[in-house]
């Protein structure tokens, strides 16, 4: 079948089977290597992209699923405003993060700061564990999303109470 959406804001049209895995598509057909296909079950978040604007692990979703939508994966991502004010809070406050987890901590930080809501401490942490990270401790990556968000929003962001 072929399937047709958006992928970083161009459109693309892939030949797939229906249950084909996403995270495979984007890595074998379109090359993106951000995306990795480690644990297949959702687990690890490595494959984390944006599916019409919301955090999913790419692994679990078939292809038929992407049909007529849109996909960011962190290619795209690194070209926005967000990602800048990421990389530059994480940069800041020293977190160091290996290279194998840092795409998938960054769009995950990035959705928090294209929330409409401002996230407390609980749900800053709840979105940053879909990504298994080995590398950074969660009060550092806590500490980090924190500083992108005061940025993001003026040093207006304070610990939720």
């Amino acid at each position: 079948m072929t399937i047709d959406f958006i992928l970083n804001g161009e459109d693309v049209s892939v030949k797939a089977e229906p249950m084909d895995r996403l995270s495979e598509l984007l890595r074998d057909r379109f090359g993106l290597s951000s995306v990795m296909n480690d644990c297949m079950e959702g687990s690890c978040g490595k494959c984390v992209v944006l599916l019409d604007g919301k955090l999913v692990n790419s692994c679990l979703v078939p292809a038929f699923k992407v049909r007529g939508r849109e996909v960011i994966s962190y290619e795209g991502f690194k070209s926005t405003d967000t990602h800048s004010t990421v990389d530059e809070a994480f940069k800041s406050t020293g977190v160091p993060l290996c290279g194998f987890c840092d795409a998938a901590v960054y769009m995950a930080a990035g959705t928090l700061l294209e929330s409409a809501v401002r996230p407390d401490d609980d749900e800053i942490l709840e979105t940053m564990s879909s990504v298994y990270c080995r590398c950074a401790l969660p009060s550092a990556i806590l500490g980090a999303v924190r500083t992108a968000l005061e940025t993001r929003r003026g040093g207006e962001f304070g610990r939720a109470r």
